[in-house]
């Protein structure tokens, strides 16, 4: 799943992502496929993203890396041209094209249904289908009815940099999904700040207190029902940490950056999910890749894993190393 985040200040923009792939094999049991993987990419010469989620998807008979299909997306579309929202649904038009999810959506159901069977529970209602997630209701072995929820694995996709004009955005790409503007300097109180995607929860409990999950809780839910979703999120907002994003050097951003992977890489190691929900694949680890973005400058790497072959590292962007 991995873990990819972005930090925004007046100094320009930090890009990071971890390098490990996992995957459920066939007995549906958790492997890490790879500590070496690339999931941050530069695009062009103003903007870079970074991809968590899926790792492989099929092509011509086949399965390839995600990080060829970003190679392959640069040469058919005319990327310098290109401005930061430009660029975010393109990257969501390719990969909604090359990603069948609603195959793998239909093949859910049965599999919810199965599960359902198998534990001995009853299925009560027909599945609602929202942007890739199913929902629905059942009843337990005690009648009792409770709602459930399920989703086809995501592509998560980070798209940060300058346009042509000197401005910067940053976007969200989740397919199945929609595309979401998380900064954008032109818009008063969305010019700095931070956003991460893939395995969040870690991070999203350190900066703001909780992870998405408290929406499971029963007692939450009570309160939604009675003061409503946005009084609630208000509430929870008062948990989160005051960072000061605007003020923060590159050197801070690129800190921050870099303890949230290694510290959500940390916790993995310790635990196996939550109380609520235990189960969990440790899918973030392996050396971190950094790179800041300014805009007179533009896309520069700061830290990017080479191959190593005999103890000599090889730079895959100077091929004549290989010779």
């Amino acid at each position: 799943m991995s873990l990819a985040i972005n930090a925004t200040t007046s100094s320009g923009i930090v890009l990071a992502a971890d390098s490990r792939q996992s995957f459920l094999n066939q007995k549906r049991m958790a492997r890490i496929g790879s500590d070496s993987a690339f999931k941050l990419f530069n695009l062009n010469k103003r903007i870079g993203c970074a991809i968590t989620g899926i790792a492989f998807l099929p092509s011509h008979g086949g399965i390839k890396n995600i990080s060829a299909f970003v190679d392959e997306f640069k040469r058919v579309e005319e990327v310098e041209r290109l401005d930061v929202e430009d660029m975010a649904k393109k990257l969501y038009n390719f990969f909604d094209g090359k990603y069948d999810w609603k195959t793998a959506l239909q093949n859910l159901k049965g599999l919810i249904k199965e599960d359902l069977e198998n534990k001995g529970f009853q299925l009560i209602s027909d599945f609602e289908e929202e942007k890739g997630i199913l929902k629905f209701k059942f009843k337990d072995r005690s009648n009792e009815e409770h709602p459930g929820i399920g989703g086809v694995e995501i592509i998560n996709i980070l798209v940060a940099g300058f346009n042509h004009d000197g401005s910067h955005q940053v976007f969200v790409c989740n397919i199945p999904g929609e595309i979401s503007k998380k900064r954008d300097s032109r818009e008063k109180g969305k010019e700095y700040g931070a956003s991460w995607v893939g395995q969040i929860d870690v991070v999203s409990r350190i900066v703001l207190g909780f992870d998405g999950r408290i929406g499971n809780l029963k007692f939450v839910n009570e309160a939604i029902q009675k003061v409503g979703q946005e009084e609630v999120n208000k509430q929870l907002r008062n948990l989160e940490y005051v960072i000061q994003w605007g003020t923060m050097t590159l050197q801070d951003a690129i800190d921050f950056c870099t303890l949230m992977i290694q510290t959500t890489s940390a916790i993995q190691r310790f635990s196996d999910g939550i109380a609520m929900d235990p189960g969990a694949i440790p899918g973030v680890g392996g050396n971190i890749d950094i790179a800041v973005i300014t805009r007179d400058k533009g896309f520069v790497w700061v830290k990017k894993k080479n191959i190593v072959i005999d103890g000599k590292e090889i730079n895959l962007d100077n091929l004549q190393d290989l010779k």
